[in-house]
């Protein structure tokens, strides 16, 4: 059943940091397509950086990938801003046709031609997003919607070339997909249960591991505000 999850990588962004917004701070969100292969290792795809490496990058943030379907949602819902909606302008490195989070659990490994992909978290969008489309409220409107997209950490690494395919190797966590994880921690009230659960997930990230562990001392929920509105 695991084999019947697939998709494909419809196209593939890399890039490197430039200011970015009116103070300017070092930003790769502005990425570029490429269309050969590129190298994937533990620390992302070969030739991409971040600009802010502690809240970016690293092992458990090698990859960020998004689906193409929701660009036609953002169309659809914000057609005042449909122009600023270009492949990867939501700074991804790989943008997938037939996977969404709906599709997508914590800890599922995916190969990719050569590489073996593993989700380790959903994206918390900040700011940035608000700049990019011009809007005071996109961050908001993208964690409200759950159309987050997700990262890879990279478990072998290898080449990746758009339209290569991901197929589902294996499933630890079959009942904790990313829209579940979505309603945990950004629609409902802390579940001391279920974020002790969650926190324990074979393959979750290092900093949800901490987060779910903030939650359940504090039976609080963390102040969003620096994150989404900078």
């Amino acid at each position: 059943m695991e084999q019947t999850v697939s998709g494909h990588v419809a196209f593939l962004q890399i890039g490197t940091p430039r200011p970015f917004g009116p103070d300017g701070v070092p930003s790769s969100f502005y990425r570029s397509k490429v269309s050969g292969p590129v190298s994937a290792n533990a620390l992302g795809l070969d030739g991409d950086r971040v600009g802010d490496p502690v809240y970016h990058g690293g092992p458990d943030k090698a990859v960020h990938a998004y689906p193409l379907a929701h660009y036609a949602a953002w169309r659809r819902d914000l057609p005042d801003t449909a122009a600023l909606l270009a492949d990867g302008s939501f700074g991804e490195n790989l943008t997938l046709d037939q996977l969404t989070e709906r599709d997508i659990c914590i800890g599922d490994v995916f190969a990719c031609g050569e590489v073996r992909l593993q989700v380790s978290q959903a994206r918390q969008p900040c700011w940035k997003l608000n700049i990019r489309f011009d809007r005071p409220d996109m961050s908001r409107l993208v964690q409200d919607s759950g159309r987050t997209g997700w990262y890879f950490r990279v478990l072998e690494p290898g080449e990746i070339t758009a339209q290569d395919t991901l197929r589902l190797s294996h499933r630890p966590n079959p009942h904790w997909p990313l829209d579940r994880v979505w309603r945990l921690l950004y629609r409902e009230a802390p579940d001391p249960v279920a974020l002790q659960a969650f926190g324990a997930l074979e393959g979750l990230s290092a900093s949800w591991q901490k987060l779910a562990a903030r939650r359940l001392e504090s039976g609080q929920i963390e102040d969003w505000t620096a994150r989404l509105m900078g």
